[in-house]
Order: C-alpha cells, then sequence, then structure tokens
C-alpha cells in the first residue's frame, strides 16, 4: 500500500494567510460620504478653492488613518506620560503665537494653521485610556476617579481661556466616557455629572459676581443666549436668528445653491465652519440634512460595533472616548444650529472646514480600524500586526 504523496505548498497562497484583515468598509465609507458632502457644500456655500482645499485635508487624512490602521494600537499605552505631556505643551505654547481675531489657538505652519487644541483631542484619549487602564481595579474608588477626571480638566482650563470653550468640554466628555467604559459605577458618574454642571452655573453666574472672569462675557452670552434667541436677534443671538430661517428655508429639498440667500448673502455667518450644516440645511433641505445624519449614524454605529470587538480593555476605552469626541461635536454643532444648544465653535468633523479638524477626525478613524484590526486577529488567532 502506497503512501499518500505530500502536496507541495502553494508560495503564493501561504502569505495570503499571514495578512491583515481589510479595514471596517462600512466605517470608510460612511467617513469618504461626508468628506463629499463637505466639498459639494463648500463649493456652493464657500467656494471651489475652499473646497479644494477641505478635499486635500481629507486626503492627508486618509492616508494618515490607513497607516495607523497598520499599527498596533496597543503599543500607544507605554506612551501615556509622553502624550499627555505632549498635548499640555501644544496647549501652551499657542499663548506664544500672534492673536488671529482676539484668539490663540493656532501654530502657523507653512500648509495649515496647526490647531493644538484639535490634536489635543487623540493626544488625550489614548493618554486617559492608558492611564484609566493602568487604574482599572481601582476605578471603583473615588480617588481614582478624581484623578481620571482632574487630568481631562487640567486639559480643558488650558484651552477654554484661548478661547475654544467648546473643544474644553469636548476634553471633559472624554474623560467622563472613559471613565463610563472603564465600568465606574454609576453613583461617582451621577456625581461628577452634578459637580461639572455645578461648576459651569458657578463660572457662568457666580464667578462675575465676585469680580472672577473666567469666560469671557461673549461666551457668557453665547452660553444663555439659545434659551431666548428672539431676544436679541441684532446681536448675540444673530447667528441662531439666521441658522433657524436658513433651515427652514430649505424645505425639503432645498433652495440649491444659486438661490441659498442665506447663504449667499452672509446672512448666515461661518458658513463653511461652525454653521455649515444650516447651510446644508437651506442649499440641499430635509434630503441633505438626513443624508449627512444617516452618514454620522453609520459612522457612530461602526464605532459601537468595533468597541464590541476590541482585544483588551485599552482599545474599548479609545473606541469610547472617540465616539463622545465625534457624538458630542455632532450633538452640539447640530444642536446649535436648530436653537436647542449653545454655541461653543466645536467643528461638525469631517464636514467643517478646517485642516486640523479633518486630519485628527481621521488619525481617530484610524485608530477605530486599528481596534477593528486586532480584534479580528485576536479572534481568528492570526497574531501580531505587521507594524508593531
Amino acid at each position: 500500500m502506497s503512501a499518500t504523496p505530500i502536496q507541495p505548498v502553494d508560495e503564493a497562497v501561504a502569505p495570503r494567510a499571514r495578512r491583515m484583515p481589510l479595514v471596517d468598509p462600512m466605517l470608510l465609507l460612511a467617513a469618504l460620504g461626508l468628506v463629499a458632502c463637505s466639498y459639494v457644500t463648500l463649493n456652493g456655500a464657500a467656494s471651489r478653492q475652499i473646497a479644494e482645499r477641505q478635499a486635500i485635508y481629507a486626503g492627508i487624512g486618509v492616508l494618515l488613518a490607513l497607516l495607523i490602521s497598520r499599527i498596533d494600537y496597543s503599543r500607544l499605552r507605554e506612551y501615556k506620560l509622553g502624550l499627555f505631556a505632549v498635548m499640555i505643551a501644544l496647549n501652551l505654547i499657542v499663548y506664544g503665537m500672534p492673536a488671529v481675531q482676539g484668539a490663540r489657538r493656532w501654530i502657523p505652519l507653512p500648509f495649515l494653521e496647526f490647531q493644538s487644541s484639535e490634536f489635543g483631542k487623540i493626544l488625550i484619549i489614548v493618554a486617559l485610556a492608558g492611564f484609566a487602564v493602568d487604574r482599572s481595579r481601582q476605578l471603583h474608588e473615588w480617588r481614582s476617579t478624581a484623578r481620571v477626571m482632574l487630568l481631562a480638566s487640567i486639559a480643558a482650563l488650558l484651552v477654554i481661556p484661548q478661547p475654544d470653550l467648546g473643544t474644553g468640554l469636548v476634553y471633559v466628555a472624554i474623560g467622563f466616557s472613559v471613565l463610563f467604559f472603564a465600568g465606574t459605577s454609576w453613583k461617582q458618574l451621577s456625581t461628577v455629572a452634578v459637580m461639572f454642571i455645578a461648576s459651569i452655573a458657578i463660572v457662568v453666574a457666580g464667578a462675575p459676581a465676585l469680580g472672577v472672569h473666567v469666560l469671557k462675557p461673549y461666551q457668557v452670552q453665547r452660553l444663555t443666549g439659545f434659551l431666548n434667541p428672539s431676544k436679541d436677534p441684532q446681536g448675540q443671538t444673530y447667528n441662531i436668528h439666521e441658522s433657524l430661517i436658513a433651515i427652514g428655508s430649505g424645505e425639503k429639498t432645498g433652495r440649491g445653491s444659486k438661490h441659498a440667500t442665506q447663504t449667499k448673502l452672509n446672512y448666515l455667518s461661518a458658513s463653511g465652519t461652525d454653521f455649515i450644516f444650516a447651510a446644508v440645511g437651506e442649499t440641499y433641505g430635509f434630503v441633505g440634512a438626513a443624508v449627512v445624519l444617516s452618514l454620522y449614524a453609520l459612522l457612530i454605529w461602526r464605532g459601537l460595533r468595533i468597541l464590541t470587538m476590541s482585544k483588551n480593555l485599552f482599545g474599548t476605552l479609545i473606541a469610547g472616548g472617540i465616539l463622545a469626541m465625534l457624538m458630542f461635536q455632532v450633538f452640539v454643532n447640530v444642536g446649535m444650529t436648530i436653537g436647542i444648544m449653545p454655541i461653543t465653535g466645536v467643528p461638525l468633523p469631517l464636514l467643517s472646514y478646517g485642516g486640523s479638524s479633518v486630519i485628527v477626525t481621521f488619525l481617530a478613524i484610524g485608530l477605530l480600524q486599528s481596534i477593528y484590526i486586532q480584534g479580528r486577529m485576536s479572534a481568528t488567532g492570526k497574531g501580531r500586526t505587521l507594524i508593531s
């Protein structure tokens, strides 16, 4: 009885078994769809040059996201202290930069105005996730919870005086989400939330009475003006008033870029940045707004799916921080354009014009893709990534 001959290994097939899984296509589709919406909207609301620059920023962001997706995100935990220090340093450097329209937020570079507070978002997500993992067994203790929120608060207090109130609130939301996904008790989370709301009330109402002005007068007016947008339509509530007119005039299918008078005649200020959702509503109506919101829903859904696939707690906390960053910005930005949230200058991710915001959002998407790939590789037992 003859032995069965050994079949030769196909050298072309063997490497395939060791290849990385591909990225999450639905997450990538949602991001690219939002970039396309941004290009179309900016081309009508701003100019073709602005739209093309946005496309270039997005191209850079996609390349960086693909690069990060091939790196094992778990290694970043080793650099949490360094990343937090870099975040602090970047947000301190801007105070030595020339003021632009009364604000010090940017570091001038040849290709773009580098906004340090934007890049601080991704740095603080990774840093806080690392700190929380190191103390995951003590997160039921008040001391550990307080340390995580203290780090987030320090970062927020650095950017609010730039002034950048919106990003400061994003930092706090990231800190809260890291605690939530780390399993902090509801009792502690509720207490932290109450203390934060009380702190805002003291800053807005109590501190000026004592001669301490943490927020500038226009920031206080923005925080309170949305409660009664018709009170001062020619003053601090002007933007809310015009935004509501723009969205309402779009009706079902919009007025088109040529007839969008609120946007074209500059009644709607910052139509390419803070109020770009109002420009979408006027130009493309309910249909255009629904498409944009559907793409954000897809982005958030895939982020939640990736969070559940993470191979370790560190990945779960990074994904949770990224989701908090995206959801907070979408809710606040869209909310302020329809008059249910105060104006805080928070950009709409991948839609608002801005190189720093677009690139940082794609860096976050790259981390989500890395968590997705590592989770699939861990589930199938394929081992480490090609770059580690």
